[in-house]
């Protein structure tokens, strides 16, 4: 008979000097050995563990994560500490020279620094105030880092023994490798029990399910972040600390909605309570909002010296930091996914950043630039003689405030350069918005065909601010968030209240999740953007801006391997099919796709590799222009394809989008397996397996881009009740208005000539001739 295995081993047997034989029940005593790997089964926080999981590998792993906690304690304690010296510590009479402390040698700094017992009696009723709170604050975070220092630690060892992943690998694995060892593990060990196998749309849902439901308030209008200000217009402000209450608020408060991380308060599901939930989550809303009323003078003072103390030196080494733009908080809601991991997010907002930028740049005000002209001269003559003078004598450094004349000039030429355009900056605003569109995927129909007019701009602007603007904005924001919160967000708990029991759902195995995570083409589709459906949701279900397709879309190509199922492989199989159709398809703007990318030097669709889109007419030749546009004027990553040199990434693979080799399971793989068209050099996941560098990456991420702007290109048309692609004549009254309405001098430039053969030469004509006899027909 075979022996019979268990995961019991029998207890050694103990054996005395003076005892020859052990009893007969100590030889029969079992005790169960736990392996290691089995201390994962039956995690009960399956949410704070995965992100933390995430988090472990984003940040670079235990060692970067525990001097970050620790140097940011260190960071907070210095700030405080350092403003009390300067406040009470600092006899700035003697500093200044303003009395005459000693006249044999210059004040040294311990002459002008007051002892510690003096500088202790100085200390004001509010100087007390403040230091108990930030001694209270600080008290508390210490507590948890030392809290997070053993959930780092419980990381660390999951990710050696159960993902078998040491410190050294981590760095040069992509998140999708480590997901689909967690969902390895999940089979061998069961970390949720609810469910045998887990997906990674469960994975995303766990980590993102608040961020999911943030993204659907903002994307429905039930949570306010555009307001009406006066002498300004419309205004989005979305500050850290705003997000930050809203966090508490909806999400993970002591009165807020959910009773745990993944499961909503029953009361919130039944209808019949909804207008005393909507009355208390209002009361909450009203005291959250008082409390930072009364808190906002300290975090207020708290904004101000973070700021100075971060800012101040980066502002004199770097004056024309101010000028520069970033993604504003609220951009970072509106183009963002649903179920988006912030690495996948940043990479998009770092590929449109330059794109956003020039676009912007191009708004000028023609008396704005003489003025910045003429003022750069005279400060910069003013700060020139003076730096000539201290060249000559030095002694012109000791006349008073002559270092605040020279900063001063300093600062205002570098103001005035950044309201100067480059002199070589081409006027092409329908081009570059489609760029930005091809990155961020999300904008306003009627942003389209209208590049060029100010209202745009202004709008493109509340995603795109100024830096300063955004510094403002933190600064401010103690002081403005109790307004907004009393004011603005607590008339909203009736609709707040209403969106969580009408689009939160339970999902086996993760528990409540928003809804439109689900991303349900049937429930929360749009038709205009789903092709060959007649099916239409009700208004109130529908997503807005093709949040739900576009989602889906991106997350199909993050996740290949995952499957789809029901309405969502009908929508992606039905927009491949479409393609393909478009693709073979007859257009009598056939061969013409160089007429929008003429217009720029270097700009055209043989950037790519041998893409046939002929067949889709002029619009998607235009898009497909404007995705490779980036490669031709912007620096950074170039396709070493061409040249044949392929240098393998080294590191840094942990903010790569989806897997290494590409999903090939988006339309510009589509175009390829239908048209047959791509070269041996182009990158595919097949042919790219095992051999990557930089700008395979990047091409590989203009699958999504494809995808992005065709479907805002459908979803246009069928808007406009019109299946067919924009016309040369549309084309020519565009550029018509480009041209009128350019701030620039008209730069004539070359036409690219190119030599073609006799052969090539008489195809053109008879194609030609066919284009016009199809237009008179």
């Amino acid at each position: 008979m075979a022996e019979y295995e268990t995961p019991y081993q029998a207890l050694a047997t103990f054996e005395d000097d003076e005892t020859d034989e052990a009893p007969s029940h100590d030889r029969d005593f079992m005790i169960h050995v736990v392996p290691e790997s089995t201390r994962w089964n039956h995690i009960e926080n399956l949410d704070d563990f995965f992100a933390r999981v995430y988090n472990y590998h984003q940040r670079g792993g235990f060692g970067c994560m525990v001097i970050e906690d620790i140097l940011q304690l260190i960071q907070f304690l210095f700030v405080v500490l350092f403003s009390i010296f300067l406040i009470d510590c600092v006899d700035y009479d003697v500093l200044f020279a303003n009395i005459k402390y000693n006249g044999t040698h210059k004040v040294t700094i311990p002459e002008a620094v007051i002892p510690l017992d003096q500088c202790v009696q100085r200390f004001s009723f509010g100087i007390i105030v403040c230091i108990l709170v930030a001694f209270a604050f600080w008290v508390f975070r210490t507590l948890k880092v030392i809290y997070n220092v053993f959930k780092y630690t419980e990381i660390r060892s999951f990710y050696n023994n159960a993902l078998k992943i040491t410190a050294v690998e981590l760095a040069n694995l992509t998140w999708h490798e480590i997901q689909r060892r967690l969902l390895e593990v999940q089979k061998e060990q069961q970390m949720c029990i609810h469910k045998q196998e887990l997906s990674e749309l469960d994975i995303y849902h766990r980590i993102l399910r608040f961020k999911n439901y943030m993204i659907a308030m903002v994307n429905k209008s039930v949570i306010p972040v555009k307001f009406k200000m006066p002498f300004v217009g419309q205004y989005a402000f979305l500050s850290t600390g705003l997000k930050y209450n809203l966090d508490i608020i909806l999400f993970w408060g002591p009165w807020s909605p959910f009773e745990n991380n993944w499961k909503l308060k029953e009361e919130y599901k039944h209808k019949h309570r909804r207008e005393y939930l909507s009355q208390f989550l209002s009361q909450r809303i009203l005291w959250i909002g008082i409390a930072n009323f009364i808190l906002s003078p300290v975090i207020f003072l708290w904004q101000i010296l973070y700021s100075f103390f971060r800012y101040a030196e980066l502002i004199k080494r770097q004056p024309n930091v101010l000028g520069t733009r970033r993604w504003s908080n609220y951009a970072r809601i509106y183009v963002r996914h649903l179920n988006e991991l912030d690495h996948e997010f940043t990479a998009r907002l770092n590929r449109g950043y330059e794109a956003a930028n020039m676009y912007l740049d191009t708004f000028t005000s023609p008396l704005l630039i003489i003025l910045a002209k003429y003022v750069a001269f005279f400060a910069g003559s003013i700060g020139a003689v003076l730096v000539v003078l201290t060249v000559i004598d030095e002694d012109v450094l000791a006349v008073e405030h002559i270092f605040t004349v020279l900063t001063i000039s300093g600062l205002i030429v570098t103001g005035c350069r950044v309201l100067i355009p480059d002199e070589h900056l081409i006027y092409c605003p329908e081009i570059l918005m489609r760029t930005i569109l091809a990155h961020i995927h999300y904008m306003p129909d009627s942003w389209k065909g209208n590049a060029h007019r100010q209202n745009v701009r202004d709008e493109f602007s509340l995603l795109f601010q100024y830096k300063v603007a955004y510094l403002l904005e933190e600064l401010f924001s103690p002081l403005i968030t109790p307004f907004i919160l009393c004011f603005s967000l607590r008339h909203q708990s009736l609709q707040i209240v209403d969106f969580f029991r009408n689009f939160t759902v339970d999902v086996a195995g993760v528990g409540d999740v928003c809804s439109f995570a689900q991303m349900d083409i049937k429930k929360h589709g749009n038709p205009q953007w789903v092709p060959n459906t007649e099916d239409e949701p009700s208004k109130e279900n529908q997503s807005e801006g093709g949040k739900t397709e576009l989602s889906l879309m991106h997350f199909h190509m993050t996740n290949p391997e995952w499957k789809l199922t029901g309405n969502r492989s009908m929508f992606v199989q039905n927009v491949k099919t479409q393609v393909q159709k478009e693709l073979v398809s007859p257009s009598i703007m056939q061969g013409d796709g160089g007429l929008m990318t003429s217009r720029l030097p270097g700009m055209s669709l043989g950037m790519l590799p041998s893409v046939n889109t002929t067949g889709l007419g002029l619009g998607y030749n235009s898009l497909a222009s404007s995705i490779t546009m980036q490669s031709a004027m912007f620096p950074g990553p170039i396709s070493t394809l061409a040249s044949g040199v392929q240098p393998r990434l080294r590191g840094g693979l942990s903010h790569i989008e989806g897997p290494l080799g590409g999903s090939g399971s988006g339309i510009f793989s589509s175009m390829q397996s239908s048209s047959g068209s791509i070269s041996n050099t182009a990158p595919s996941s097949l042919s790219l397996r095992g051999n990557y560098d930089e700008g395979t990456i990047e091409m590989l991420s203009h699958d999504m881009s494809y995808s992005a702007i065709y479907l805002h290109d459908m979803q246009f048309r069928k808007a406009k009740g019109n299946n067919q692609y924009e016309t040369l004549e549309d084309v020519r009254a565009r550029s018509m208005w480009q041209r009128q309405d350019s701030n620039q001098p008209t730069v004539s430039t070359m036409p690219n000539i190119q030599e073609k053969s006799s052969e090539e030469e008489s195809t053109e004509e008879v194609n030609t001739d066919k284009l016009f006899t199809s237009n008179q027909e």
